[in-house]
C-alpha cells in the first residue's frame, strides 16, 4: 500500500520536508503520482527513504553523542581546575593555621620557661626562710629544755 509523504514523515518522526528531499532523489522508475497527481511512496520508495532517512538519524546521533562527550569534558576539565584552585586554597588555609600554631606552642613554651623560673625563685626564698624560723625555734625549744634540767639538778 502506498503512502504519501506527510504519512512517511509522522510515521518516522521527521519532517516532510526531509522526506520529500530523499524522494526527489529517487530514481524515476522509483517516484509516483496518484491519479490526483500527489506524490505517493511505493512500497521500494519507502524501503530506500527509510534507510537513507535511518542513516541520517544514526549519524545525527553520533553527532550529538561526540558534542555530548566533548561538552561533557569540557566539563570535566572545568570541575578539575576547581578542585585543584579548592585544594590550593585550602593548603593555604593550612599554613596559616600551622604558622599560627607555631607561635602559640612558641608563647606558651616561653610562659612555661617564665613560670618555671618563678617557682624556683619563690622556693628558693621559702628555703632561705625556713632556717630563719627553724633557728628560731630550735633555740626558744633548747632555752626551754636547758631550764627544765636545771630545775631537776
Amino acid at each position: 500500500m502506498s503512502k504519501t509523504i506527510r504519512e512517511l514523515a509522522d510515521e518516522l518522526k521527521v519532517s516532510k520536508q526531509t522526506i520529500q528531499y530523499h524522494y526527489q532523489r529517487l530514481p524515476t522508475k522509483n517516484r509516483q503520482k496518484d491519479s490526483q497527481g500527489k506524490n505517493v511512496i511505493s512500497l521500494t520508495a519507502e524501503r530506500i527513504i527509510r534507510g537513507k532517512v535511518a542513516k541520517n538519524l544514526v549519524a545525527k546521533d553520533q553527532q550529538t553523542g561526540s558534542e555530548k562527550a566533548t561538552k561533557t569534558s569540557k566539563e570535566n576539565n572545568e570541575l578539575i581546575a576547581t578542585l585543584r584552585r579548592e585544594v590550593a586554597d585550602l593548603k593555604s588555609q593550612r599554613d596559616k593555621q600551622l604558622a599560627t600554631k607555631d607561635q602559640q606552642i612558641d608563647n606558651l613554651t616561653k610562659l612555661l620557661g617564665q613560670s618555671q623560673q618563678l617557682q624556683l625563685l619563690t622556693e628558693k626564698k621559702v628555703e632561705n626562710f625556713k632556717p630563719i624560723t627553724s633557728k628560731k625555734n630550735e633555740l626558744t625549744d633548747s632555752n626551754s629544755k636547758n631550764s627544765v634540767w636545771w630545775h631537776f639538778w
